[in-house]
């Protein structure tokens, strides 16, 4: 491995670590007590190294942020190999709750950490955020070509549809299920998509 390379590996084993760093004190301490002192001193190095590889804390949280929309994005994508487009958006609302299963941290800091003020539109941060909810839109509008959700807006139907999904996995994510004596996370999940599927399948 060239002189080159290995400077590049360690930069990117380096901004690994910080953002590791960042996804754990952002969700300990919310975006607004979140300093770079912070994420700094989790990795036990200087503020100053942080600086390095990123400008402030609103770059590191947008960069958390596109690499879950990413991950998200790359699962749902994985079924545009599926032919028929209602059995394809099904799947997807399957995709996206098992996203929120196996990626807690993401999820949260996806949808339910709050970035204050106008940086959270800055930087084209929340551009991926925009096509996975296109990409889903997408496939709406293929079922509608195919005769189903007739009449109906598709703006209206994505952000219906976009925030049932998003409902099942905040309320397991923010460990709001416990109401629920006698059902499981994973029962209330599946079943209650389910529901909500059966929903669908007669609009």
């Amino acid at each position: 491995m060239s002189i080159t390379d290995r400077k590049n590996k360690e930069k990117l084993e380096m901004r690994k670590r910080i953002l590791d760093a960042a996804r754990k004190i952002f969700l300990q301490k919310g975006y607004e007590s979140t300093s770079m002192r912070n994420i700094a001193s989790e990795i036990d190095y200087s503020a100053g190294t942080i600086y390095f590889h990123f400008k402030d804390k609103s770059e590191i949280f947008h960069e958390l942020h596109k690499e879950g929309f990413r991950l998200l994005l790359s699962q749902m994508k994985i079924l545009d190999s599926v032919a028929q487009p209602f059995e394809r958006l099904k799947a997807v609302g399957r995709v996206f709750i098992k996203f929120a299963q196996d990626n807690k941290d993401y999820y949260n800091l996806m949808f339910l950490v709050e970035e204050s003020t106008s940086n959270s539109t800055e930087q084209g941060g929340f551009q991926i955020a925009k096509e996975a909810i296109n990409h889903l839109s997408g496939i709406i509008k293929e079922c509608q070509n195919e005769g189903r959700f007739k009449d109906m807006d598709i703006e209206y139907l994505t952000f219906m549809i976009l925030s049932s999904v998003h409902g099942i996995c905040a309320l397991f994510c923010k460990d709001r299920t416990v109401s629920f004596e006698n059902k499981t996370n994973e029962e209330l999940m599946q079943k209650g998509y389910d529901c909500f599927v059966s929903l669908l399948e007669k609009g």
